[in-house]
């Protein structure tokens, strides 16, 4: 099985609606190609793994570069893997909006992401590696 997580920059900011219809779309391919993963949005960027058959997730990747709903698309690391590190999501997603969102919720989705990236055991180094991105990622100020 491969594995492979990118970061990218949202091209315009990315209201829930919007999110909610892409993250639809994407389970339903996902399913029918037997991908997993998880994906996640913050302060415009996104970080996200897929895991499944090399050659679909190849086809993925290559659709998600030329994707005009972001832009600096890049890969950080990729490799095989025998176990999935989500084997039963779809495709996660947590909704946070930054403009509709108390400061309370706020830290709370923050929290949630350290502990999960605590929580959840990766399964190989691209696994690692994703969950050491979006510590850094959420530890960074606000752009």
């Amino acid at each position: 099985m491969y594995t492979l997580t990118y970061e990218s920059v949202a091209t315009n900011k990315i209201n829930g609606a919007a999110m909610e219809e892409l993250l639809e779309k994407a389970r339903v391919n996902n399913q029918r190609d037997d991908i997993t993963g998880c994906l996640i949005y913050y302060q415009g960027r996104f970080v996200q793994l897929l895991e499944g058959n090399k050659a679909k997730i190849e086809v993925l990747y290559d659709k998600i570069k030329i994707d005009p709903r972001h832009k600096n698309v890049t890969l950080f690391s990729d490799d095989e893997t025998s176990k999935r590190t989500f084997p039963n999501w779809g495709m996660a997603y947590y909704p946070i909006d930054e403009n509709n969102t108390n400061r309370y919720e706020y830290e709370q989705f923050k929290r949630n992401l350290i502990l999960m990236a605590d929580l959840i055991e990766p399964t190989n180094v691209t696994s690692k590696h994703f969950w050491k991105k979006i510590k850094t990622m959420i530890s960074e100020p606000p752009m």
